[in-house]
C-alpha cells in the first residue's frame, strides 16, 4: 500500500539516483555524469507510449540506427548514447534480453572514417590544375572552333568502317582534350597536353585503366590520322591500373528467381542471354535469319573482333521465339504496305542485296515499337529495341527478387559460362561459344567450382 502511494517524482528521482550511482561504478567522469542521463532520457522520450521495461532489443537498434543518420553527432557523441542505453538496461533494469544486443558493435560503429582512412583518402579534392579556367570553356564553343578538324575526325572513322560507337567515343574524348588544353590553334596541339590530360583523367577523374586508354587511343588517332602529326614519345606518365576483377554469378536459383520476374520481350530476351551466353549487342542486333530452329542454334554474325560464331539456341525458348516472330512478321508487312519496311544493312551487302533491306530474314527479331531515323543515311527505318530498356528491366527484376549482387545484362552471360563448367563442359568448348580469342580469358569462370574460394574447405568449417 505504501509502495503504490508513493509519490511519482520521488520515484523518478530515486530511478535516476541509482542511474547515476552506477555511473559511478563505471567510472563515468562527473562532468559527463549529466549528459548520460539526458542522453537516457531522450531515448525514453523517443517510445512515449511504452513502457521501459516492455521494450525489446528491436526498438534499441531502431533507435540508433536513427542516431546513427545524424551526420553532425561527433564520435564521442554517439559512444556516449549507446554507453548510456547500455547501462540503462544491463545494469539499472538488468532485463533477460541485454546479451542480445551487440553493444560492441553500435560501440565500434561510433568510430567515424577519416579523410585519410584508406577507403575516403582519393575522394578527398586536392588542388587543381593550371587548366581549370580553360576547362570551364563550353563544349558547344570548342565544337564550333574546332568545327573543322572534328569534321575530318568523323570522316576518317567512317573511311575506316569503325563502328557508330566507337565513332561517338573518339568525338567525345577529343572534344574532352580540346576543353582540357589551353591553345586555340591546332598547330600548339603537343605531347605534353595530351600527357597531361590523361593524368589528369587519372588523378582528379580516378578513371579506370580502361578509360584511360579508350581516351588515349582516341588522341593517338586523332594526332595520327587527322593532323597528320604523331603525338610522339609521351615519357612517363600516371597510369590507371587495371583492376582484376571477378565475374558476378547467379546461381541456377537466382537466375530463376530473375526470369520469373520479367515477362514479355525482355523475358526472351534476357532467357536468350542466359540460354545462349550472347553479350546484349549481340542479341539486339539479331536478325531472323540468324536463329536456325533446325539445328537448335543461334548464329552470331560480326561478334567482338568482328567474328562470327554459333550459340545453342535453348529450345524451351523456341515455342516462344516463333511467336514473337509471327508478330513482328506482321508488323513488317505493316511497314511496307506504308512505305516503309527497310532495316539497316552494312554498305557491302546493301550494295550487293539491293533489295535486301526490305527483306525478311534481314529484319531485327527484337526491333523497335517506333521507326527513327538512321545516323548515316538520314532514312527513317525500324532499327532494333534501345539496349538500355533491357539493361533496366534486368536490375528492376534483381532488385524485386531481392538478389544482392551487383546485376547486369552481362551477368547472365558470365553465369551461362559457369553453370556449363559446373555441368562437366570442357572449357575449350565455353571457350568456343563464348567467342574469346584466348582460354586464359575463359579460365575466370573457374572461379566458384567446387565451391568456395579456389575449391578450398574453410578451416572454420
Amino acid at each position: 500500500m505504501e509502495e503504490s502511494n508513493r509519490n511519482p517524482q520521488v520515484a523518478v528521482k530515486e530511478f535516476w539516483d541509482r542511474y547515476i550511482e552506477l555511473l559511478v561504478k563505471h567510472k563515468v567522469k562527473h562532468t559527463s555524469a549529466h549528459w548520460y542521463v539526458k542522453r537516457a532520457e531522450q531515448y525514453i522520450s523517443h517510445f512515449p507510449n511504452n513502457k521501459l521495461l516492455s521494450h525489446t532489443p528491436l526498438q534499441v537498434t531502431e533507435y540508433l540506427t536513427n542516431v546513427g543518420k545524424n551526420s553532425s553527432l561527433k564520435d564521442w557523441q554517439f559512444t556516449q548514447i549507446v554507453d548510456a542505453i547500455r547501462i540503462l538496461f544491463c545494469d539499472l533494469l538488468t532485463v533477460d534480453w541485454c546479451t542480445d544486443v551487440d553493444w560492441s558493435f553500435w560501440l565500434e560503429s561510433s568510430r567515424g572514417l577519416s579523410s585519410t582512412h584508406s577507403t575516403l583518402a582519393r575522394e578527398v579534392v586536392i588542388d587543381e590544375t593550371p587548366y581549370k579556367k580553360i576547362r570551364q570553356r563550353p563544349v558547344s564553343a570548342i565544337r564550333e572552333h574546332f568545327h573543322d578538324e572534328l569534321d575530318r575526325l568523323v570522316r576518317e572513322i567512317r573511311l575506316r568502317d569503325y563502328s557508330i560507337r566507337t565513332e561517338q567515343t573518339y568525338e567525345t574524348w577529343v572534344v574532352k582534350f580540346m576543353t582540357f588544353q589551353p591553345h586555340n590553334e591546332i598547330d600548339d596541339f603537343s605531347a605534353l597536353d595530351v600527357k597531361a590530360f590523361l593524368e589528369h583523367l587519372v588523378v582528379h577523374g580516378n578513371v579506370s585503366a580502361s578509360t584511360q586508354n579508350v581516351a588515349l587511343n582516341a588522341l593517338n588517332f586523332f594526332f595520327n590520322e587527322v593532323i597528320k602529326r604523331p603525338i610522339g614519345e609521351l615519357g612517363g606518365f600516371a597510369r590507371a591500373k587495371r583492376a582484376k576483377r571477378l565475374p558476378t554469378v547467379l546461381s541456377s536459383q537466382e537466375v530463376n528467381a530473375l526470369l520469373d520476374d520479367m515477362d514479355g520481350v525482355q523475358y526472351l530476351m534476357a532467357a536468350l542471354l542466359y540460354g545462349s551466353g550472347m553479350r546484349l549487342m549481340e542479341c539486339v542486333r539479331l536478325r531472323v535469319q540468324d536463329l536456325d530452329f533446325s539445328y537448335h542454334q543461334v548464329l552470331v554474325r560480326n561478334g567482338k573482333g568482328k567474328k562470327d560464331r554459333v550459340v545453342p539456341l535453348p529450345q524451351k525458348l523456341e515455342p516462344l521465339l516463333r511467336e514473337h516472330l509471327l508478330g513482328v512478321k506482321k508488323q513488317h508487312e505493316d511497314d511496307l504496305d506504308d512505305g516503309f519496311g527497310e532495316v539497316f544493312m552494312p554498305d557491302a551487302l546493301a550494295r550487293k542485296f539491293t533489295k535486301g533491306a526490305v527483306d525478311w530474314s534481314w529484319q531485327y527479331v527484337f526491333p523497335s515499337g517506333r521507326l527513327s531515323v538512321d545516323p548515316r543515311s538520314k532514312k527513317q527505318r525500324r532499327h532494333h529495341v534501345d539496349e538500355s530498356s533491357l539493361q533496366k528491366a534486368v536490375k528492376r527484376a534483381s532488385r524485386n527478387v531481392g538478389i544482392n549482387k551487383r546485376v547486369s545484362c552481362h551477368t547472365l552471360r558470365h553465369s551461362f559460362a559457369t553453370h556449363l563448367l559446373e555441368n562437366g563442359y570442357d572449357i575449350r568448348t565455353v571457350q568456343e561459344l563464348l567467342g574469346h580469342a584466348d582460354v586464359s580469358t575463359t579460365m575466370i569462370y573457374t572461379h566458384v567450382l567446387n565451391k568456395g574460394g579456389q575449391g578450398v574447405r574453410s578451416p572454420l568449417d
